[in-house]
């Protein structure tokens, strides 16, 4: 496969095969980007699970401590008063049947939707438009409570819900690549501590197999998975 100019001396300006500290990583990425714009950082983890198994489904939250960098969308359905407390909390949408509505018809234009539990009854009726793209509610995410002042103020500051996919993948965006390098660190740290805390109790062998970072345009480095332990 014929890659652009810019990959090729890409993957001659770091070594693929090395595994990096997350220190080195960082530093390895901010160096080799060359774009127009401030590129997000992504963390993959690869765990030694099979999430064909309920047992063995990796899902959690985490609040970043110096966010994502990246402005997100809430939206919140909620009956009233709560949809204006949720409003005057920072949530971007907030209301009950009129956004049932614009979800029923194909309406999306948010990144994070929280509801409050007498809700979830008619949202859950929307799950074939939601559940594909990670946006239906969950208690365990966080996502359905009644505290929506308490939810939109944590998302708003970084909070990130998480789970691993089909194939054993965990990935997430963990900040912005002109943040700190120790801003960087400190939020990949507390993703990762997060993750390890979360192994299944039925998980055999390696629950960390690979971790790798890479910038939205920049190669993927694999980090040593000692870092995860740490």
């Amino acid at each position: 496969m014929k890659v652009s100019k810019r990959v090729a001396e890409l993957r001659k300006s770091v070594d693929l095969k090395k595994e990096y500290s997350l220190v080195e990583a960082i530093e390895e990425l901010k160096k080799t980007s060359k774009v127009k714009f401030v590129e997000s950082i992504d963390c993959a983890i690869r765990l030694g699970v099979d999430p064909r198994h309920a047992d063995q489904m990796v899902r959690g939250n985490v609040i970043l401590p110096h966010g994502t960098g990246k402005s997100v969308k809430v939206l919140v359905i909620a009956k009233e008063p709560k949809a204006s407390e949720a409003l005057a909390a920072g949530a971007d949408y907030a209301g009950f049947e009129e956004y049932l509505e614009k979800i029923q018809s194909g309406w999306v234009d948010m990144d994070v939707i929280i509801a409050t539990p007498d809700t979830m009854a008619q949202l859950g009726k929307f799950g074939k438009i939601l559940g594909p793209k990670g946006l239906m509610p969950n208690p365990k995410s966080g996502t359905v409570t009644p505290d929506v002042v308490k939810a939109v103020g944590e998302f708003k500051a970084g909070k990130i819900d998480f789970r691993v996919d089909k194939t054993g993948i965990i990935h997430t965006g963990v900040g912005k690549i002109n943040f700190e390098t120790s801003q960087l660190a400190e939020n990949i740290k507390v993703f990762l501590n997060t993750v390890m805390k979360l192994k299944p109790a039925t998980a055999k062998g390696h629950y960390v197999k690979s971790i790798y970072l890479s910038s939205t345009m920049g190669p993927g480095l694999r980090i040593n998975a000692s870092e995860a332990e740490a």
